[in-house]
């Protein structure tokens, strides 16, 4: 495989990117080798500069589920274009595509839009405190909720502890409010609150952790944080800026019949243009300004043409028989990698919550952080290094989320699983 052109461009970028690249995980630190530079997406396609094509199952991080490039949505931001790239002022793409976001997820009575995952999450988060008139918050570890520096917080060795700085900048004090448990711990969740009675304003979630590979929740875990949340006056936030439209139509929500209080969205939503939103119960909402007194602003917040994205996206994803078809795709995939794992005797754990799944190089089954960081990460390595020989783009980390889209047809996942088997003889 040649891919000289994009030795050449990293070598050039990393003396005008901090270490050639614009997000880490680009990088390949995790898998080795050399990160590959992207020409063009195409379907369920992506080109390298070298001319190379691969199967991609990283599509922008999750956004991109009618594929790349799909024409209707191309076409929609065409025309958005020729009217102007950004107003900031109101635009009748707000109210539409407010109303399509709540169409699928009732439970958002009112929506706010941003511009990213990381501006939803921490603006629903400094909302519930205004909203409680508390300071502390619980999130779990191993879940990532964007990069405020709120949320860079890592566990301690015990099963509940006060978060620690995870990142250079971030200071103590800036944490000292974040609580960091476990995920699918219950009783790690309820010895918070008793610690900390009346000063926790919120618990945020992954109710499908992707953050850490796809970590689906056990029976009662997200029933038992709403009933937690309810009984000591906290709110209850889901963040779905990964799962939402991606483990189910509905949400996780909608998966797994809970009512959150806010929710966190993005991707998908804007059809692979930059955007975010924050939405949930109107007495809460209506504490943003200019409704309430808790300030968040956006100069780029309902840009047209991301919300043009986000309105045709959505649109083409509630036809009758697109959902089925993709998480058909995502059974097929899910169950040809399992079987061709096994043919290879090589032991792995995979998990699959609608279009989202993880290959686990690992004989524990994921549960939480602890569980899933012990997964053989050198052997991932080397698989993904194969798969990427023969064709096919996954996450260039073990502990990061695959995604399907409705133009991974059965032929390209056939020939996807026809990788993989060889893959998995190497490694």
């Amino acid at each position: 495989m040649n891919i000289q052109e994009s030795i050449s461009l990293f070598q050039e970028a990393q003396k005008l990117l901090p270490g050639g690249v614009d997000s880490p995980v680009r990088a390949f630190h995790a898998v080795g080798g050399q990160p590959l530079f992207i020409d063009r997406g195409e379907g369920p396609y992506l080109y390298d500069v070298d001319g190379n094509r691969y199967i991609d199952y990283v599509l922008s991080w999750g956004p991109l589920i009618l594929g790349h490039a799909q024409p209707d949505v191309i076409a929609a931001i065409q025309q958005a274009a020729l009217k102007g790239t950004s107003y900031g002022a109101p635009s009748p793409l707000e109210v539409e595509l407010a109303k399509l976001v709540m169409d699928f997820m009732p439970n958002i009575e009112m929506i706010r839009f941003v511009n990213s995952g990381t501006e939803a999450t921490m603006t629903a988060l400094r909302l519930a405190r205004a909203y409680t008139k508390r300071d502390r918050i619980i999130k779990f570890e191993g879940c990532y909720h964007g990069h405020a520096d709120m949320l860079l917080v890592q566990a301690g060795s015990g099963v509940a502890t006060l978060g620690l700085p995870d990142s250079p900048g971030v200071p103590a004090a800036t944490v000292a409010d974040t609580l960091v448990t476990r995920y699918n711990d219950l009783d790690s969740v309820e010895s918070l609150f008793k610690q900390y009675p009346g000063q926790i304003a919120a618990i945020i979630v992954e109710p499908v952790a992707g953050n850490m590979g796809v970590v689906p929740p056990v029976d009662g875990f997200l029933p038992g944080l709403r009933r937690i949340t309810a009984e000591h006056g906290a709110l209850l936030i889901f963040d779905e800026v990964m799962t939402g439209f991606r483990v189910h139509l509905n949400g996780a929500q909608a998966l797994y019949g809970i009512h959150p209080d806010l929710t966190t969205l993005g991707k998908v939503i804007g059809g692979g243009l930059p955007v975010g939103a924050y939405g949930g119960r109107r007495e809460i909402m209506q504490m943003v300004a200019p409704a309430g007194p808790m300030y968040q602003a956006g100069t780029l917040a309902g840009n047209p043409l991301a919300m043009t994205a986000g309105i045709a996206t959505l649109n083409l994803l509630k036809a009758p028989g697109t959902w089925q078809k993709l998480e058909k795709a995502a059974a097929a995939l899910e169950t040809g990698i399992a079987s061709a794992a096994k043919k290879a005797g090589v032991t792995v754990r995979q998990t699959r919550v609608g279009t989202m799944f993880t290959t686990f190089f690992s004989e524990t089954e994921p549960r939480d952080w602890s569980t899933v960081k012990i997964a053989d990460t050198v052997r991932f390595g080397k698989f993904f290094q194969k798969m990427l020989e023969n064709g096919v783009y996954l996450a260039p980390s073990q502990f990061e989320a695959g995604f399907i889209s409705t133009l991974h047809t059965d032929a390209v996942i056939e020939a996807t699983i026809a990788a993989a088997t060889e893959a998995f003889l190497t490694c």
